[in-house]
């Protein structure tokens, strides 16, 4: 049964992170109301990565907590898996499956009844038209980001998180995604992590990692 869906909120407390003995970032603290975009910048090895993964649920922190709230209630963790879509370099796609069984893989795991013909439009929409029946393993590096993007939108998610946005992307696919950038903002939150000025200036909040 799905939720009767209000604006959320994100909300980070005391969230710290180590590796080992070596610490990674302590006592990060924001909160992203609907409509705003949280950047994370830093060096590489800051924990940029980390962060996004703890925010999406696929790690916990060492210490801290963070929410996504309801108006008064935390959402549980099937909730959270549901409001969110991510795109990062390390998340997987099945080479060996064409464009759009990844899709209905996706979208099963989401329990979303999505047709094909749905699918489709979505690869469309993402630059990747008449492209379903070609095995994943034969997409340029490019393509494959536009297929992540394509998995991470199919709900439209309430919170949307991009780790290194347009990394392989040519200029017309940089242009696509400003445009996803901007309906996030309108549909909920974004979290961006990047050290590209272009994508830094869409940030209403901005965390800085790594001195």
């Amino acid at each position: 049964m799905r939720r009767e869906k209000s604006p959320v909120v994100l909300q980070m407390e005391n969230v710290s992170h180590s590796f080992g003995h070596r610490p990674v970032f302590q006592n990060v603290h924001a909160e992203v109301p609907h409509g705003e975009a949280l950047i994370v910048t830093g060096r590489n090895g800051s924990g940029k990565s980390t962060l996004l993964r703890i925010i999406a649920g696929l790690l916990r922190p060492e210490r801290g907590v963070v929410r996504l709230r309801d108006g008064e209630r935390d959402l549980s963790l099937r909730e959270r898996r549901q409001a969110i879509g991510m795109v990062a370099p390390d998340l997987h796609l099945y080479g060996e499956l064409t464009a759009l069984e990844n899709l209905r893989f996706f979208a099963r795991v989401r329990s979303l009844p999505l047709t094909d013909a749905e699918l489709e439009t979505l690869l469309h929409r993402v630059g990747l038209p008449e492209r379903g029946h070609d095995l994943v393993q034969e997409f340029s590096s490019g393509m494959r980001v536009r297929l992540k993007y394509a998995q991470a939108l199919m709900h439209e998610p309430e919170l949307l998180i991009l780790d290194e946005p347009t990394v392989n992307l040519d200029e017309e696919g940089v242009a696509f995604v400003d445009e996803v950038i901007q309906q996030q903002r309108e549909r909920g939150i974004l979290v961006l992590a990047t050290n590209d000025p272009r994508e830094t200036r869409h940030g209403d909040q901005v965390l800085s990692f790594g001195g």
